[in-house]
């Protein structure tokens, strides 16, 4: 049995994702775990998850680690924020801001389970309505099918990162436009992002993700 662990908290076992279960014996999508020398990992599929897409495909840096606070716009049911919730620990907050009601009825099932994830139903284009339950964070993350998805990370950045604090997001190029070039479509994403970050890598997320560009980015400030 090969396990290696490539980012602080994110494992890959015979080749495959994984993070060590914050909460052993409960999993969120039906995901496979795994038992090793007594600590329980799940394994993290790159279909159900673009940011586990993004590491199999060779993300350089994570900048998430254990005890951060991570703001995650778009958490739907909690498939990824569930495996940042294993990565931060017991000492981290997963800050789950979703907009749609029915996703967050499957959202807080997986909160009450693990309990470093806080579901918060709020429009993420309005950063100011959820300030009372967040002070700040280590790392912006964005997963919203919004066509103004680049305004409103920088939106929530301006709120709640300081200078170069890491964000990530995954942009959808149907959600911007569903009859241009994708190629345009991303690069005009990249050139909009530019105002207020620093690129720090940029990948198509093909074969896991059709249509998407996975940014990495620091906080300009």
């Amino acid at each position: 049995m090969g396990i290696e662990e490539i980012f602080s908290g994110v494992f890959k076992i015979d080749g495959k994702l994984a993070t060590k279960n914050l909460t052993p014996g409960y999993t969120v999508y039906g995901e496979r775990t795994m038992k090793i020398e007594g600590e329980e990992y799940r394994f993290w599929d790159p279909y159900r998850s673009k940011l586990g897409a993004a590491i199999m495909l060779g993300l350089k840096e994570l900048p998430i680690e254990s005890g951060d606070n991570i703001l995650y716009l778009g958490a739907a049911n909690g498939t990824t924020p569930s495996h940042m919730s294993d990565i931060v620990g017991s000492e981290g907050l997963v800050f789950c801001v979703e907009f749609a009601p029915r996703s967050m009825r499957d959202l807080i099932p997986v909160c009450e389970k693990k309990q470093n994830m806080l579901p918060i139903l709020a429009d993420a284009r309005k950063p100011m309505d959820y300030r009372k339950y967040i002070d700040a964070a280590e790392c912006l993350y964005e997963d919203v099918a919004q066509p103004d998805q680049i305004r409103i990370l920088s939106m929530n950045a301006k709120e709640y990162l300081k200078k170069g604090d890491p964000a990530l997001i995954a942009v959808k190029s149907q959600s911007i436009s569903a009859t241009r070039d994708k190629k345009n479509v991303f690069k005009e994403a990249v050139a909009e992002a530019e105002l207020n970050f620093d690129i720090v890598q940029s990948m198509q997320l093909e074969p896991f993700e059709k249509d998407h560009l996975f940014l990495s980015l620091r906080f300009k400030g």
